[in-house]
């Protein structure tokens, strides 16, 4: 009997031992998930580490070396940061995922989350996106940067929604300029006939034609090869993809018109963007606007280091002499294309930046 007793004495201890434990637990749990409910935000943005991990992708045609890849990479930091760590990026450049036609059809179809789609492209899909293009409608990048924040360019970022796409934000490199094998252009006289590779857009191609240039437009990884064979004798682009191209090697004279900005039209998957919470959405709003910002200040100053890069590198750099020169042609485009009432309203509202 004496045995018995111990042994259920043993056992009440240990029960009551294993029910105090129970009790304490619950507690520290509670506790606990108390102070992590009530932790205030500082970046403005809920930043709680429950929640989803994404990998993202984004896609762009830019080299590695371009501002609108540094821009992506800044996305992805702030990505990582504003989520603790949740949410990461994969960045595919160089038109790694297919030509800009498949970047936006894998929008579409949720197969990639973010793209920086040239202007260019985005414009054959929505004609209020010429905009842009309206030739010498800014004097510099600075003034560029002002018209991304006006009520025309916001409609035309709502308006991707009509496409199966988030319009977030736009990305500038520097305005175009044009290299040329050889020879300054002064005035408009000295482009008569001259082969120009452009961009594919309605509106540059207007342009150049009414100047009597011939515009050839053709992609990015064509140019180097058809300088150096002289199937177009110079190039209308920014500075920043002048030297990641290396089309410096082959051209040798640069002149400063500032004739139009390049957008890159910043969107996302709205199938994917619309799965993603609330909270979510606004970290991703928010880190993109972060690196935009950041890109386009990066864009302004590499646009004067890369000119000094040029010099450099054995290129001549002019001014344009005779921006007069190109008035008819400029209000010819202006004209047409203010048929478009966004259009008419983003010139009116950026006129003399």
């Amino acid at each position: 009997m004496k045995k018995i007793r111990q042994v259920f004495s043993i056992v009440m201890i240990i029960s009551l031992f294993v029910l105090a434990a129970c009790g304490n637990s619950g507690g520290n749990s509670s506790s606990s998930s108390s102070q992590t409910s009530t932790t205030p935000s500082t970046s403005g943005v809920e930043k709680g580490t429950s929640g989803e991990s994404y990998t993202f992708k984004l896609t762009h045609i830019t080299q590695i070396s371009h501002v609108w890849h540094k821009t992506a990479e800044k996305f992805g930091e702030e990505l990582e940061r504003l989520s603790n760590g949740r949410m990461k990026l994969e960045i595919f450049p160089a038109s790694q995922l297919g030509q800009e036609q498949d970047m936006v059809s894998q929008m579409v179809n949720g197969t990639i989350d973010f793209g920086f789609i040239t202007n260019a492209y985005m414009s054959s899909r929505d004609e209020a996106l010429n905009a842009w293009f309206m030739p010498f409608l800014f004097e510099n990048l600075e003034a560029v940067k002002k018209a991304r924040d006006s009520e025309s360019a916001k409609t035309m970022l709502q308006q991707m929604d009509q496409q199966g796409l988030v319009g977030l934000d736009f990305m500038f490199t520097s305005n175009h300029h044009l290299l040329m094998k050889s020879g300054a252009i002064k005035s408009a006289e000295d482009l008569k006939g001259k082969k120009i590779r452009i961009i594919g857009s309605p509106a540059i191609k207007d342009f150049w034609s009414s100047v009597g240039a011939v515009p050839t437009p053709m992609p990015l990884p064509e140019v180097y090869t058809s300088l150096q064979t002289g199937v177009i004798e110079g190039v209308t682009i920014d500075t920043d993809a002048m030297i990641t191209e290396k089309f410096q090697e082959i051209a040798k004279d640069l002149t400063l018109t500032n004739q139009i900005a390049f957008p890159a039209v910043v969107v996302a998957s709205k199938t994917n963007f619309e799965k993603l919470s609330p909270e979510d959405q606004n970290i991703v709003k928010e880190a993109m606007k972060i690196a935009i910002d950041w890109g386009i200040e990066e864009a302004i100053k590499r646009e004067t280091s890369n000119i000094e890069k040029l010099k450099e590198m054995g290129v001549s750099v002019y001014e344009l002499e005779s921006k007069d020169s190109f008035k008819k042609s400029k209000d010819e485009v202006y004209n047409k294309y203010s048929q478009n009432p966004l259009i008419k309203q983003f010139i009116e509202e950026n006129s003399g930046q």
